[in-house]
């Protein structure tokens, strides 16, 4: 890794950082605590939270008619996004151990918890666990194909991407024959920062809910 690189690693993690005590700021704004990993409300949060929610007809007569005419369109994506789980978990299943590469945690990805809010109703709680499911699944196999490529061609792009995966900054520069030659190997088996880590755990605090 360059000067360049673990600067701006640095420069990652302090915003992580930042990140998180933002995120402690906003429990406390939204009066909610983590008990057993799950987000729980007050009992008076929870309350105004209902009333908030909108009813069903009142729903389904406020929305677009071309909403209402391309939700067969969207949930049929239903479809793609299941075998595309299916077949990635199978993947790194079957080939992962051969190579030696750590496992991709599905449920680091693939995350419910939008749909317990009480001021969601029936349909836009169904549309949480969808979006929640399809972009999960998405970012599942973008981290198995990423952990393959450092694997099997970790080569930076001549390009500049928008948006590189979570592996990218451990690749070698487009052009570095000499040190693609000599640690290559060296490369392809650098998971040491994944290898047996959890995901973060939330803060905790003391507020009670459910």
């Amino acid at each position: 890794m360059t000067q360049i690189e673990a600067d701006l690693s640095q420069r990652i993690k302090s915003l992580e950082r930042e990140l998180q005590i933002a995120l402690e700021e906003k429990q406390k704004k939204f009066q909610y605590s983590w008990i057993r990993g799950k987000a729980r409300f007050t009992e008076a949060t929870l309350s105004d939270h209902r009333k908030l929610k909108q009813s069903l007809p009142t729903y389904i007569r406020d929305s677009r008619f071309l909403a209402i005419l391309t939700a067969p369109v969207i949930y049929a994506v239903i479809i793609p996004f299941a075998l595309l789980d299916l077949f990635v978990t199978v993947y790194q299943t079957v080939c992962f151990p051969i190579y030696g590469i750590p496992r991709v945690k599905r449920s680091d990805h693939i995350v419910y918890d939008r749909a317990h809010l009480k001021y969601l109703n029936l349909i836009e709680r169904f549309n949480c666990l969808y979006c929640s499911y399809g972009n999960g699944v998405c970012a599942y196999a973008t981290e198995v194909s990423a952990r393959t490529e450092q694997h099997w061609c970790p080569i930076k792009h001549a390009r500049r991407l928008r948006s590189p995966h979570s592996r990218y900054t451990h690749f070698f520069d487009y052009g570095d024959a000499v040190q693609y030659s000599q640690k290559i190997e060296i490369v392809r088996a650098d998971f040491v920062d994944v290898k047996d880590v959890a995901p973060a755990a939330p803060p905790h605090d003391t507020i009670q809910g459910s």
